[in-house]
């Protein structure tokens, strides 16, 4: 099986919707993909070469992806790397192509290579694609090889590399097919559903939780190209989407504006909310719930587990704010840090055993070493399974605050400090401390009147003593990589503090 047998949809039933654009029926977006490999494959790509994507959001780029996974591997990257980045990734990934939209990319078409093909891809009137090759690379010979099997590779992504080189992930088909029916699965997914796709394509979360889920039961899915706060509730109010899933800070944005769009938040109910990537503090989860009138479910993720790991489950079963969920189709489990499974209860580092984990990384034996035991995949992330088998997180290991030999879960003070009427944003962090070896400080944006004096007497109510924050920075904007994840581990540095 690969991935062309997910598109399942019936032949007329939309499958991608261009907002102001064209929509393509799943008959059409099928002969399609199937016409994009041939041509691929006559400009001389075949498998396993890496063929680098480098688009902005919208159909276009879930097309190419799609081509690009069946002909060879999918590369996908970030359209707004520097071609410093494009470069890295191109050599690391030994990219044979780059396909891209004629504008918009310069950085990532200077960064070509002399052995690299350059295809640009462009949009027809009934918004299809065709491919053209516009410079060759080192081969050029054409191939017609058969349909990918399961165990072929579709696509890699890289660790993000927030402390040291970024680590290459290789995706298979079998994974990314495992991944996408558990996301079916575990929220009921049909044709009726239609998907607001806010996540980028470049990522994980996008490509297997909006663009394979969807895709794979049937459903629509609106492509706008990009996230756009200001034009979201008009999104929802045009295509009347079920459901959509998103990254926290997108959320946040998402509640802010909320207020303004009383009428379409009524008239436009969705069956369910999904966040990802990162954690959602359980006020935000109240706040959505209430302002929104649907269920919101967290659920936790990684790119080695081809996306989803566990979810809190929709209504009429029991959801707990504050945990991840349950596995589905995921075996979970609790590891200490000489490889042995604890007992339920017990706080340790969270393991992952499924068809949707990766076998390993790529070319990485000493990553492999660390990161696989006894066929379980170590997170890399700190928490507990209850009596339910719901899995709560305290922190990523690395992110944990060690203050003089306590403990502190960076998560339980961003919580407390949202809580506070004046906060917006909220990360805690870790500072180097003479004595303690770490003491904790957190940075806010504000969206009322507050100092730090106000903000810390309240962290005082809630919080134990070792820890409430030894300082609260108060900024306009907290640091955020490339898919919107906050920067916590390289607070102190970004704020020069300790160093």
């Amino acid at each position: 099986m690969n991935l062309f047998e997910l598109l399942v949809g019936e032949d007329n039933h939309p499958a991608l919707v261009t907002p102001g654009g064209r929509s393509l029926t799943y008959k059409q977006l099928r002969e399609n993909v199937v016409g994009l490999v041939s041509q691929l494959n006559s400009f001389g790509l075949k498998r396993p070469e890496r063929i680098a994507i480098a688009m902005t959001n919208g159909s276009p780029m879930a097309i190419t992806f799609l081509a690009a996974a069946l002909c060879g591997t999918a590369a996908p990257l970030n359209p707004k790397y520097k071609q410093e980045e494009f470069a890295f990734y191109y050599e690391d990934t030994q990219a044979k192509a780059l396909i891209t939209l004629s504008e918009g990319t310069e950085a990532a078409i200077a960064a070509v290579t002399s052995d690299m093909m350059l295809i640009n891809a462009k949009v027809n009137t009934d918004g299809t694609l065709n491919f053209e090759l516009v410079k060759t690379g080192s081969q050029a010979e054409s191939s017609n090889p058969a349909a990918p099997n399961a165990d072929d590779l579709a696509m890699i992504l890289h660790t993000s590399g927030t402390t040291s080189r970024p680590k290459r992930v290789p995706i298979r088909h079998r994974n990314l097919i495992a991944s996408a029916n558990n996301i079916i699965g575990a929220y009921s997914l049909t044709a009726a559903d239609t998907t607001l796709c806010l996540m980028p394509l470049f990522h994980i979360h996008g490509l297997v939780g909006c663009l394979l889920a969807t895709l794979g039961s049937g459903g629509r899915l609106i492509c706008p190209n990009g996230f756009n706060a200001l034009e979201f509730w008009k999104l929802v109010d045009t295509y009347k989407p079920t459901w959509y899933s998103a990254a926290p800070t997108m959320h946040q944005t998402i509640l802010a504006r909320a207020s303004r769009n009383t009428e379409i938040v009524k008239a436009n109910r969705f069956r369910f909310i999904r966040s990802s990537s990162a954690p959602l503090p359980p006020i935000i989860i109240e706040q959505l719930e209430a302002t929104l009138n649907a269920p919101v479910v967290e659920s936790y993720s990684m790119t080695e587990a081809s996306h989803l790991m566990t979810t809190n489950p929709l209504p009429p079963k029991v959801r707990k704010p504050g945990t991840v969920g349950y596995g589905f189709g995921v075996e979970v489990g609790i590891m200490d840090s000489e490889g042995n499974l604890l007992s339920q209860g017990s706080l340790g580092e969270v393991v992952v055993k499924a068809p949707n984990v990766i076998d390993g990384y790529e070319n990485n034996p000493q990553a492999n070493a660390t990161a696989f035991v006894n066929g379980w995949f170590r997170t890399g992330d700190q928490g507990t399974l209850d009596a339910d088998a719901y899995l709560r997180l305290t922190g990523r290991i690395k992110e944990l605050i060690n203050r003089g030999g306590e403990k502190i879960s960076p998560l339980e003070v961003d919580d407390v400090l949202l809580r506070h009427p004046a906060v917006a944003e909220a990360l805690a962090f870790a500072v180097p401390h003479k004595s303690l070896g770490e003491d904790i400080h957190a940075a806010v944006v504000l969206k009322g009147e507050a100092d730090e004096k106000e903000l810390l007497a309240h962290c005082s109510t809630m919080l134990a003593d070792f820890k409430v924050p030894k300082q609260i920075h108060i900024l306009d904007q907290l640091p955020r990589g490339a898919t919107g994840k906050l920067q916590r581990l390289a607070m102190a540095k970004l704020l020069n503090i300790g160093q």
